[in-house]
């Protein structure tokens, strides 16, 4: 099942991760990433295992290429899966397993990384890739958004549609952004409407949120509406 794109943006230290895909609520077993260290998309026959095993290591300071070699050299089940990694210092690795279903394959470019199988065709990956890098004056959520319009413009996954997920961390543990679509008759473009109502108030309001630089965070409630208001504002223009 499933392409998937990683991203970074060495300007604002930011890291995303989205993932589209014919199959349940993928959002909850394909991305995984930390602000701190990098990110990760595990997918085909997916193993979860390789979520938090790939995060340690990316913990560690284990380079892209070596933490891929290490999660799929210690699985039986390697011929199956899809990963792809991005580290901290921005280096791509990636795995498709020799079983993956066709289309299936990896493709990278400057500090992007995508991934796919169960493809319409290698253009699916390589419109997401071509598309991301085009859009970097974009917000992270934007470009990854755009990115996958542009995959799936060119086929997607050729069974269809049903979900799909945007994951954006900024230098924290947690994201700064996540929302999906687990199941829905076109997911991106529920992601589109998920995004607008974030800018509601959520999106102004993640300024405020506990950060390892300023642990209390905003808790000013004037202050986090006068952030919420700012935020609307930019929105608009």
């Amino acid at each position: 099942m499933t392409w998937s794109i990683l991203a970074h943006d060495p300007a604002t230290g930011e890291y995303g991760v989205a993932v589209a895909t014919r199959f349940f609520a993928v959002g909850a077993l394909c991305p995984h990433g930390d602000g701190r260290f990098g990110v990760l998309a595990t997918q085909a026959l997916v193993n979860p295992l390789y979520g938090g095993r790939g995060l340690r290591l990316l913990a560690d300071g284990f380079s892209a290429s070596g933490i891929v070699a290490m999660l799929t050299g210690a699985d039986p089940g390697a011929s199956v899966r899809q990963l792809h990694v991005m580290d901290a210092r921005g280096a791509v690795s990636a795995h498709t397993g020799k079983d993956c279903v066709d289309w299936c394959g990896h493709i990278s470019g400057t500090h992007v990384s995508v991934a796919g199988n169960m493809l319409a065709g290698p253009k699916v990956i390589s419109a997401t890739r071509d598309a991301c890098l085009a859009s970097l004056h974009l917000p992270m959520a934007e470009r990854l958004m755009t990115a996958l319009e542009a995959g799936e413009r060119e086929g997607g996954d050729k069974r269809g549609k049903q979900s799909a997920s945007v994951r954006v961390w900024r230098g924290e543990e947690h994201c700064m952004l996540d929302f999906r679509t687990d199941d829905h008759a076109d997911p991106l473009a529920e992601l589109r409407r998920l995004y607008a109502a974030a800018h509601e108030r959520y999106i102004g309001f993640s300024g405020a949120l506990a950060t390892r630089a300023n642990p209390a965070g905003i808790t000013n409630r004037a202050e986090i509406d006068a952030m919420i208001a700012a935020a609307a504002e930019k929105r608009k223009a």
